[in-house]
């Protein structure tokens, strides 16, 4: 009897044992991949978190994970009030939101992948319900999506979070193309169901002129990029000389940096433009071997929300605009109140001379007020000047 009973509590060991060097072997697969993650977790699944920061390499692969238990902190994450907390389409949505979160706070070009977890599981009391849960991640180019249903009264709840944390560990493996050893502890009696969703580029981009997604970049360099964005914004139809030059004098002003050229597929004045005509404009940085960012964002102070801490390489005739009352309703206490905002993201602007108005003007010859001239750094003209811009160069080859 004693001997049975020995026998037993080793092999229980030895299984324990195998399972938790399979999930270290997962967790550490994972931080060697690029993928940069967002994990938004809500009922359950929280062991993962553990496993993941836990271990040598979480930086690589955690920028951020947020648990929002109560019912409030969980309205706010999804601003708005769902029929139901714990569902298919709520996975979805976090997923989607902590994608796009993940894309703000990833480094330039690195994949991405954000993790959606809502669960109902078992709680000090009887549930009427069933014991399930929902998991959801979200890359670029695909969209996966588990409900699995868990046996009523076969496991604790600490058990029941334990199972659910490695089934979304294996999920994230997945995600992050990685072919995961078997972490999960399913019983005969539960039940799992999946669905997946690729994206083409196009539908992608689609997603991100309809305001889905935040940004997507074109990445080319494969060294390793620095935290601080130079980003030089335009329609680049076509790119020209003249912005090469600018955002390498720029990257040369700035010192530590990551030049980057954005496109805004909205426009504040204009339709937004297609999706052939956003590829047709990449492709132009593709061949010159330049990282392009395609946002869906016009304004500025929404650029400087999606990129904090980024320099903006703009020309004077754009800094004239940028603080010019008139296209803040006339107030100039809003513009006053809104570039505050931009300059408290840790965002500044590098203002390189051009022509407004038929004369050539620099930073120094504009009226930037006091309280925001610091945020304003000049591109003396003895490094930049060019005065020919993508407009005359369409209408000298007839585009």
């Amino acid at each position: 009897m004693f001997y049975v009973g020995n026998w037993n509590e080793t092999t229980m060991d030895e299984e324990k044992r195998g399972m938790e060097s399979r999930i270290r072997t997962t967790v550490e697969a994972i931080h060697r991949s690029p993928f940069q993650a967002v994990l938004y977790l809500a009922g359950g699944a929280s062991q993962i978190v553990g496993w993941l920061i836990s271990l040598p390499g979480a930086s690589n692969t955690v920028l951020e994970t947020l648990l929002p238990y109560s019912r409030l902190s969980f309205i706010h994450l999804l601003s708005k009030i769902p029929p139901q907390f714990c569902s298919q389409q709520i996975a979805e949505d976090m997923a989607l939101l902590a994608y796009n979160r993940a894309l703000k706070l990833s480094s330039p070009g690195s994949p991405v992948v954000g993790v959606g977890f809502t669960g109902s599981l078992a709680t000090t009391r009887p549930k009427l319900g069933e014991h399930r849960f929902y998991m959801s991640t979200r890359t670029a180019d695909r969209l996966w999506v588990s409900k699995v249903t868990l046996a009523k009264g076969f496991r604790t709840r600490e058990e029941e979070d334990r199972v659910s944390s490695q089934l979304l560990l294996k999920a994230i493996a997945n995600a992050c193309k990685i072919p995961a050893t078997s972490v999960s502890e399913l019983s005969e009696s539960d039940v799992c169901d999946e669905y997946e969703k690729q994206f083409t580029e196009d539908q992608e981009l689609e997603q991100l002129i309809n305001g889905q997604i935040c940004f997507k970049i074109y990445s080319i360099s494969s060294d390793t990029p620095a935290e601080r964005k130079i980003i030089l914004p335009g329609s680049f139809n076509p790119l020209h000389d003249g912005h090469l030059k600018l955002m390498e004098v720029a990257t040369s002003i700035c010192g530590d940096g990551y030049p980057c050229f954005e496109i805004s597929a909205v426009n504040a004045d204009k339709p937004p433009l297609s999706v052939s005509e956003i590829k047709k404009r990449v492709k132009q940085f593709e061949e010159a071997g330049k990282t392009v960012i395609i946002s869906n964002q016009p304004y500025f102070y929404k650029k400087a929300e999606l990129f904090p801490g980024s320099a903006f390489v703009i020309g004077a005739d754009t800094a004239v605009r940028l603080i010019n009352p008139k296209y803040y309703d006339g107030d100039y206490n809003k513009m006053l109140k809104i570039l505050t905002g931009c300059k408290d993201t840790g965002c500044a602007f590098l203002v390189g001379g051009r022509n407004v108005d038929g004369a050539f003007k620099v930073l120094d010859d504009l009226d930037v007020p006091e309280e925001l001239k610091d945020m304003f750094i000049s591109i003396p003209a003895e490094q930049f000047r060019m005065d020919i811009s993508s407009t005359e160069l369409r209408k000298r080859s007839g585009m």
